[in-house]
Order: structure tokens, then sequence, then C-alpha cells
């Protein structure tokens, strides 16, 4: 027989409504977006010197940044970031330089625990001040950034002593000789008291402290490992440190209670910094660790944001005041420089301000492209069309409502599940959540869990249904177990003790029962017998 050719399998030509859109699925959050769009450079070249710390000037209208690097600090400066003359301090290695609040002076230590103040627009000029109180590598030096203070900073180190200093006369304002039990390595001023600062210590503590009230610290409380960082956030009244792979938020307001514990990194967090972005203005805190991570947190939503992978061991992290600058010091010498690319459509923006005087027209948007099937989207396309008159709807599986004793046994909640199928005294559910809790061999110590109220729900039960013969031989093997195990509070309550006589009743009933069974039963035998002959 011919084929019908008249009817063609397909139609030759394509429906319009059956083109597929060629808008292709947006997988990143917008958190993710803005971090992505910073653009990754190095800064120094690959040597064995580690940058320890980073530091950005909080005045300058241009990023401006400090890195301690082998005995000198290097200065970069402008948008995109260039070298600047290098500030050599002596003969040892430098640590921790610390801008002043207006980004005019800039204090560095070093190794043996002498502290110079330099003048960061005439770095050659050599040391203004010259601070000499420690024994020791000087690893925190830090001014104070509220309430406009310029003359006093403090500093600590490896010798457990804490130092705060008035710079203009080169002499401390006071001392703490063993502020800490161990090395000193983190320190960090309040924004919002210039009086205030926190140290931490790899003896795992963490203190603050008032210059106004001077040796003894305002508050004291343990991280739990040794303390590689500390940073207050914007507000003042939340402390962030870092040690180990944890990173501990902690309220000083209220005592140094705790308030989060992130674990977002697999080895030591070496550094923390505030970061701004610019598209929305919030604040992120950020942590850089050794396992080459740096990691965005959102401390309003207490939630981690973003990750950056870096092909090197962090040790160090800044960002601009501006928000539009992320460095980050590793520990092979490499400064690594994020800085944030323009959208072509910002840049399209800007243009079409400046000619839009003399050129008023749009450039045309370009077709959307045709979806293939090497898009996920193609394969998902249609499933949001309503169905027209005609067309066959396959209809969606109803949801399988599960009962609350089923929920509870997923979530192995056992004691929960059968309380809450004795409630609903369904014989068929009760038995089969005691058949599964006996699968699971839980059932015993459920029975030895419960309280003089369920105790009482199941006694109920056995006493309504331990007879019935489709599940009279397992519910007379629980009856008996609960007799075994419950004794004593059976004893001790009225309620209970008239649910055992009631089930004695009931038992003995069924008893005499089988057994006048039984005598029929020997009576139509012979009968049946005969009948059969």
């Amino acid at each position: 027989m011919a084929a019908d050719t008249s009817k063609p399998f397909f139609p030759a030509v394509a429906q319009a409504a059956l083109v597929p859109s060629g808008r292709k699925p947006s997988s990143l959050s917008p958190e993710s977006s803005y971090w992505r769009s910073f653009r990754t450079s190095e800064l120094a070249p690959i040597n064995e010197f580690n940058v320890t710390h980073l530091a950005f000037s909080p005045a300058r209208s241009t990023p401006t940044l400090a890195a301690s690097w082998s005995t000198s600090v290097l200065l970069f400066s402008g948008d995109p970031l260039s070298p600047l003359p290098r500030i050599s301090v002596s003969n040892d290695v430098a640590y921790c330089p610390s801008f002043r609040s207006d980004g005019a002076l800039l204090a560095v230590g070093d190794k043996k625990g002498i502290v110079r103040v330099f003048r960061a627009d005439k770095v050659s000029s050599g040391p203004l001040r010259t601070l000499t109180a420690h024994s020791a590598e000087t690893r925190v030096v830090r001014y104070p950034v509220a309430g406009g203070d310029k003359v006093h900073l403090f500093t600590a180190g490896n010798d457990a002593l804490l130092a705060y200093w008035d710079v203009p006369s080169e002499t401390p304002v006071f001392t703490v000789p063993a502020a800490h039990r161990d090395y000193i390595r983190a320190g960090a001023p309040s924004p919002a008291d210039n009086n205030i600062f926190a140290t931490g210590s790899y003896d795992h503590s963490v203190k603050l402290w008032d210059a106004r009230s001077g040796k003894t610290p305002s508050l004291s409380f343990t991280h739990g490992e040794s303390v590689e960082s500390v940073l207050f956030l914007p507000s003042g009244g939340l402390l962030a440190t870092a040690g180990g792979n944890v990173i501990k938020i902690w309220d000083v307001i209220g005592g140094g209670r705790l308030v989060h514990s992130v674990e977002s990194h697999v080895k030591t967090v070496m550094a923390l910094a505030l970061a701004k972005m610019t598209n929305t203005g919030e604040m992120r805190l950020l942590s850089a660790g050794s396992d080459g991570y740096v990691k965005s947190f959102d401390y309003g939503q207490l939630k981690l944001t973003h990750s950056m992978r870096y092909p090197k061991e962090l040790l160090s992290l800044a960002c601009s005041p501006c928000g539009t600058v992320l460095v980050a010091g590793s520990s092979k010498g490499v400064i690594f420089m994020g800085r944030r690319k323009k959208k072509p459509a910002d840049e399209d923006e800007e243009e079409g301000k400046r000619v839009g005087g003399e050129f008023d027209w749009a450039t045309p948007k370009p077709a959307k492209p045709r979806l293939t099937p090497a898009n996920y989207r193609y394969f998902i396309r249609g499933q949001n069309a309503k169905p027209k008159e005609g067309d066959f709807v396959i209809a969606k599986p109803k949801r399988v409502k599960f009962a609350e004793h089923d929920k509870l046994l997923r979530k192995f909640r056992h004691k929960d599940a059968l309380v809450s199928a004795l409630a609903k005294k369904n014989p068929k559910n009760v038995v089969a959540v005691m058949e599964e809790l006996v699968a699971r061999r839980k059932l015993v110590t459920c029975i030895g869990n419960l309280g003089i109220e369920e105790i009482g729900l199941l006694l109920e039960f056995l006493q309504r249904n331990a007879t019935l013969p489709r599940y009279a031989r397992f519910l007379m093997g629980v009856a008996n177990k609960v007799l075994e195990m419950l004794a004593d509070d059976i004893r001790s309550d009225e309620k209970l003790r008239s649910c055992i006589r009631n089930l004695k009743t009931m038992i003995a009933e069924e008893i005499q029962i089988q057994r006048t069974l039984q005598g029929i039963q020997g009576m139509i035998l012979p009968m049946l017998a005969l009948a059969t002959k």
C-alpha cells in the first residue's frame, strides 16, 4: 500500500511560536559577579621574601599602599597602583606599616623591636622619630583611626610587651611588660573610640585595652587557637578574630559574647580586612588564608558570599578605602592586585552623556542568538507554556503527603514517631511504626524513655488491640516487654495500674473465648469426619 504523501510528517516552515529564545541562564549571584569583576595582576617580582603586612592610606584621594617586604617597605600609589621610592628600614626585616589617620606619617616596626616614623611624602629623608622599647620583633604597629588622634600609637611584639606611645616626645605613655603570655601577633584600633584597641596573641587570648585606664585590660576572652589577626567591624561593637582555620565574631559591648563562628578555610587564616562594595555601599569582611583562598563574609546576614582562589599561600590582605583595589601578599614575595574593571555598559553610558547633545541616537541591540542543543535551556524550553484547546495534557503525579510519624522517622526521632502514632489511635499505623523500630533495633530504647503520660497512651493501645487476631502475636510480646521494663513506673501510678487491670481482664476473657472455641471445634470435627465418609 503506498504511503499518503499529501500529509507530511513535519511542517515545511517552522512556526514562530516554536522557536526558542536565546536568553542564557545566569548562574552567578550579584555578589559573585561583583568580585569576579576584579582583574588580577602582580605588583612585585617573585623572590623568597614574605609579604607579611599590607596597609592602605586612609586619607588619600588615590589608593596608596605600603607593603612590608624584606628589609624595606614598598610604596605604591595611583589607579592603577605604580611603585614609589621604597623605605629602607635599617638592615632588619620590616613589619606592620601603619598610616596615620591623615595619611601624612607612616610607622614601621622591625625585627629588633625598633619602631620608626617616616613622612609618607618624603620617605628618602629618613625617620622623623625612633621609638625604642621592645627587645624582639615588633609585629603590631597601629595608629588610632577614630577622633583624629595624630600623636599616639600602640605597638606590641614577640616580647609580649604592649606600649602606648606619645610620638612627638618619643616616650611611652605606659607599657605593659607581660600583656600576654606568648607572642603578640595581632592588633587593631577601635573605629568608635581612639583610646580603645585590641590585641591577639599566640596564647589564644584576645584583650581589649583602654588608654585611659592604663595597664589593666578592659576585657579578655579566648579564641581557642593562636590568634593571627584581629579586626574591629565598622560599628566598633563587634570584633573579628582569626586563629587556626576559624574566624569568630565577638560582641565586645556585651562582655565578649561569641556571636558567630566561621570555618570556611581549610588552613590557617592569616589576615582579615574590610572591603567596601562600590555598587551597593555595603561592607564585607574578607579573610586570607595559607590555603590560597580569600573569602568574602557578609557579617550582617552571617553567611559566606564568595571565594577567590590564588596560586600561592597568602599572608596579608588589604582593600583600598574606595573599594576599587584589593591586594593580597603571598609567602613568595608576590603581591596580587585585583582592580575592578568597568563594565562595557557603564562605559557606553558615560560616552552617551558626553556626546548626548550632539548625537541623539541609540546603538541597536544585537539580535538574540537562537538556542541550540548545546545550551541547557534548549531542553527545558516550553515547560511554563499553557495548554491550548485540543492539546493532550499529561497530569503531574500528585505529591505524596507523609504522615507526621513518617516525617519523624526520616529524621531519626524514634520516640517522637512512636508517641505521634499512639496519639492518632490507628492500630495499623502504630504496629507499622513499632515494626520499623524493631528493624532499627530502637523499640526497647523508645519504651524505656517514655514518660508517665506516654506510657498511659501505650497501655491504652495495648488494652484495646492486644487481643485482635491480626496483631495479637506481636502486641503480646510488646506487652510483656513493657511490664518487664516499666514495672516500677506502673506501680507508682494509679491510672497505669488501672490500665494493667483492664488489660489482664481482656486477656482472661480472650483466653476463655479461645477455650470455648476449642471445645466447639472438638465436637464439630467428628461430625465432619463422618460426613466426609
